[in-house]
This record gives C-alpha cells, structure tokens and sequence, in this order.
C-alpha cells in the first residue's frame, strides 16, 4: 500500500449534519489533501454532511460491514478485518462501539491501526441517565484505544471516572470555529422565502429537529411574546411535522418558521437577536460558540458545559435544566431588554474569539492523528 498519504477510516451512525459531523468535515477541509478519508455511515440514506466535503478532498465510500447488531465473535471478527490497511481509524459516539470493541479484541489478528474515539453527547436514551449497561460495556470496548477525544469538561469527567479510562487516554479538545467568519452582517433575505423586515427581531437556533432538543418549548414561548418576534428554527430531523403541528395548535404558525438545515451558519446566525437553546442534554454545542461568535445572546438550560462558554455577563440568562417555564421568562425578559443584548453580545463575541477559534482546534486534532500515524508507520 502506498505510504505517500496516509488513510483515515470514518466510523459513524448516520453521516447527517448534526456537531460531530460537521466538526469532522471541517477537518477534513482544512487538511486538504493532506489525507485521504474513507467515510462509513450506518444508515445510508443519512449521508448529508458529505455535501459540506470540499471538491479538494479524497473521500470514498467503502463497503463495511453493520456497525449495529449483536457483538458476537463472527461479528467482531468482520468488523476488525474492514478496519485493516488504513492508517488511522475514527469511530464516533456508541453507534460505533461496536466497532471499537472489534478492535480491542481483534486488532493483533488483523493488524488494524491505531484507533481514535470521539464521544460529543449522548441521544435521547441517555439524555438524563446513563445506561449502567452501556457503561460496563465502554470501559471493556474502549481497552485499546489510542485516545479517547471528548469536547467537554463534563465527558472528560464521565470518561475518567465512569468508564475508568486512564488519564493518558482521555484528550478533551474543545470544538472550535471560524469566529471572524460571523463577524460580516448577513443579508436579509438569505432565507429562501423568509426576509428580516426592520420592525421584528428574531429568536433562532440551531439544531437538529429531534426529541432531545425540546423544541416544543421554543414554540410554546412564542404564545408569550410580543407580534414582533419571530422564531427560525435551523435544522433536519423527526420531529419536524410535530413542531409544524404544534405551531398551528397555538395559532404561532406565521411566526414560526424551519428553514431546514442551513449549510453555512455564519450567514444567518446574525439575523438572529437572541440565540436560544432548549435541549435536554447537551455537551459543548458548537452552536452556541457560534452565536456568540456572532455577538448574540444565549438563553439556554445549564446542561453540559455551556455555563463554562458563555461570557460571565450572559450567566444570569441561564436556567435550571428542565425547568421550561423558567426558560420561557428568561427570553421574555430579555427581548425587552435591547441594551442588555447589546452588552451581553459583544461579551460573548470577545470570549469566542479568545478561547474557541478553530486554529486551536484543529492544530491539536492534528498533532494527535498524525502523531499516531507516524508511529504506526513502519521505518
């Protein structure tokens, strides 16, 4: 096999846009030709974070076996041998586990490279409790590992002492971004069919349509705002005939809107007067790195790590997880309060800067891959 670029393995449930996806696309994009990627996605009709690869990036597709199913021998056997004659290989949450358990038992039967998981969150069985099982399960799968990669504080915590992986394993890399690139002020009329008249001011987000966000929360609050506020709800996913439905329950319908999933957020983020985030449970959420890139501010429960993101001056904005009618009153207190966005804003636009830009990132997600894939290579 020819050294002369070295062959990253994607592993990943569905391939859709959702944080992880798109982080890794980004990565890829900044590598350039550096490398050349194989992308497995477990659901094949969920493959459509691969439009955000640039046309300068190798990528293939390449015929794998089920990442989900019962972890037999046979099974396990099957996956370690389609993760051989690649450099490096990325699996990605516990819809890739499987594989990564493959690797731990069989990867001197195979000689299968080195392997980097990533964890960023868990979906809705887990939104609020760990599966005891799942965890037993991750502490023997994770064995071999060469690093384990989580965005947030709260992960690498859960990795140290629920999954009692060593210290030597667990890297935390905070997600980063282009924060200059929500610096420009976006044109009103991005949206196909939706424009940003002067007199109204928007409440948005960004997320994918799914129970675990609790979006159903954003468009009951709108019930308690003023004529002049409007929500856009950014994403793709389940949920979005029961958003539309409930919408026109409450009679909010031409005040809500969901424009599907926007492939460049910088270019609406701006739009937006307050960022809100409803979720049951998230990590480190890129996008709210990206609004206060963009100078916005943030009204969102304290789950994961977000207290830690925002700057201090949008501290009180923050509610107790769960508590709806507490993130309801936050928002309705602060679009009658235009001077205190403001300030809150340009605080958290100066924190992105400071602390979240991509450069950190990516410089650090590269010293790891290519650091493994040197010593992987033979003299």
């Amino acid at each position: 096999m020819s050294r002369s670029k070295p062959r990253i393995l994607h592993l990943h449930s569905t391939f859709d846009p959702g944080g992880k996806e798109v982080r890794s696309v980004r990565l890829m994009n900044v590598w350039g030709k550096d490398a050349e990627h194989a992308i497995v996605s477990g659901d094949l009709e969920r493959r459509g974070a691969a439009k955000l690869i640039a046309p300068q990036v190798k990528v293939s597709w390449p015929k794998f076996p089920p990442l989900s199913g019962k972890p037999t021998p046979g099974r396990l056997k099957r996956l370690a041998a389609a993760m051989a004659g690649y450099d490096l290989i990325c699996t990605y949450n516990w819809g890739a586990i499987d594989a990564v358990m493959a690797h731990t038992l069989f990867a001197d039967v195979f000689a299968v490279p080195p392997l980097v998981h990533h964890e960023d969150g868990f979906n809705e069985d887990e939104a609020k409790r760990l599966k005891m099982r799942r965890n037993w399960y991750r502490r023997i799968a994770l064995g071999r590992t060469a690093a384990l990669v989580v965005p947030s504080k709260k992960l690498e915590t859960i990795a140290l002492d629920t999954w009692g992986q060593p210290r030597s394993r667990v890297r935390r890399i905070a997600n980063g971004i282009d924060t200059r690139a929500f610096s420009a002020s976006p044109k009103r009329d991005f949206l196909p069919g939706l424009i940003k008249r002067k007199d109204e001011y928007w409440i948005g987000t960004l997320a994918g349509l799914r129970a675990v966000k609790n979006l159903p929360v954003l468009v009951r609050a709108m019930q308690k705002l003023g004529d002049d506020w409007q929500l856009v709800i950014a994403g793709e996913g389940p949920e979005r005939a029961a958003l539309e439905q409930l919408a026109i329950d409450l009679g909010v319908e031409d005040r809500v809107h969901l424009p599907g999933f926007i492939e460049n957020p910088e270019k609406i983020m701006g739009l937006f007067d307050i960022f809100a985030l409803s979720s049951h449970s998230e990590q480190f959420p890129i996008s709210v790195v990206e609004a206060m890139a963009a100078g916005l501010p943030v009204v969102a429960p304290r789950v994961g790590d977000i207290p830690e993101m925002v700057s201090t001056d949008n501290g009180p904005w923050l509610t107790a997880p769960g508590d709806e009618e507490a993130l309801v009153d936050a928002l309705w207190h602060l679009t009658a309060k235009p001077e205190d966005r403001k300030r809150i804003g340009k605080a958290n636009r100066d924190r992105a800067r400071a602390e979240y830009d991509a450069r950190a990132m990516t410089d650090r997600y590269r010293a790891l891959y290519w650091g493994l894939m040197d010593r992987n290579r033979p003299d």
